[in-house]
């Protein structure tokens, strides 16, 4: 398979995919069975090394991708302990992860997901834990 940088990036079995775009960023939780800002949700996400590959994770809703109308920009979260790695902020625990442990967010991989590819609601994050990741996104900037 060949990539093409100006193809449409979504994958052909839906899910996320890499976004470089323009976020509009909003907390608006509304567990209403619809992505919405400052909410984790599950999706399939493709591995990095091989896109055809991947598999099903949380990932937190950050807004609006307004480089592609109708689409969610997201980044992946995850409950394995990744304190101090650089490109990774912790949040703390939440309902989204039945044992309550804590999760930390990626931070140097952003994502877009249409509304269709979300497979399910987690739980909404906090405003703190949502305002933690906007900002060790600007941080990183």
């Amino acid at each position: 398979m060949s990539y093409d940088p100006d193809g449409d990036p979504r994958p052909d079995r839906g899910g996320a995919y890499d976004y470089r775009g323009h976020v509009t960023a909003s907390y608006a939780p509304e567990l209403d069975h619809e992505p919405d800002p400052g909410e984790i949700v599950w999706t399939w996400v493709p591995y990095e090394e091989d896109p055809e590959q991947g598999k099903d994770r949380p990932v937190v809703v950050l807004g609006m991708a307004d480089d592609a109308p109708g689409d969610y920009a997201v980044l992946m979260v995850s409950s394995r302990d990744r304190d101090g790695e650089r490109g990774w902020v912790g949040i703390g625990s939440g309902e989204w992860d039945r044992e309550h442990r804590p999760s930390f967010v990626r931070l140097d991989r952003m994502l877009a997901v249409s509304t269709e590819a979300v497979r399910r609601e987690g739980a909404a994050l906090t405003r703190e834990q949502y305002l933690t990741v906007l900002r060790a996104l600007t941080d990183r900037d």
